[in-house]
């Protein structure tokens, strides 16, 4: 990692507060981005709150989330991202072939309309930086108003875990070569 990787000991008492919070929550543990975040510990509080969130408590579930998430981490070439999230969509139910398609930069046939949507969507997104009228008018009626809103933000924060492993890299030594 090219940011000093504080353990426990090195750390403020600031900083040891957000590890525990992160490592007590609903991970169980401390997310890799969290390593470079805790030099600035107001963000790191920040940014694992929200990642806590988007992870696991939208509207949209687990399988619709982490199709996102595999989206953007092939997006920006985040290796470990990119790890992590295979297995996470395969535990949610995102099949191999909609994953292999994604780590080729094809486009897989779903199962679910909602799915289909969902991957235009963030693949529109990530691509040109903003949607269409009509491709977001469809997802509107797909996920609503407020599965939308928190689609968008898992894009956003997976983007921001994917710079900051890209950035300081994290975890590259560990990746798969899938995304080369």
């Amino acid at each position: 990692m090219r940011l000093t990787d504080l353990q426990p000991e090195d750390m403020s008492p600031l900083q040891r507060s957000v590890l525990e919070e992160a490592s007590s929550g609903r991970r169980g543990h401390v997310p890799a981005p969290l390593r470079a975040w805790i030099h600035s510990p107001e963000l790191g509080a920040r940014a694992q709150r929200l990642g806590e969130f988007v992870r696991y408590n939208t509207e949209l579930g687990a399988a619709l989330s982490e199709l996102a998430i595999l989206l953007v981490a092939r997006d920006w070439g985040a290796i470990y991202e990119w790890d992590v999230h295979k297995r996470e969509a395969l535990k949610a139910g995102v099949e191999p072939h909609v994953i292999e398609a994604i780590r080729t930069r094809s486009d897989p046939l779903f199962q679910s309309d909602k799915a289909s949507i969902v991957y235009r969507y963030v693949k529109v997104l990530l691509e040109t930086r903003f949607v269409p009228d009509a491709l977001h008018r469809e997802a509107l009626n797909a996920i609503g108003e407020s599965g939308l809103a928190e689609l968008v933000g898992i894009v956003g924060y997976y983007s921001f875990v994917a710079m900051t492993l890209n950035a300081f890299e994290i975890g590259v030594e560990q990746g798969s070569a899938d995304l080369e």
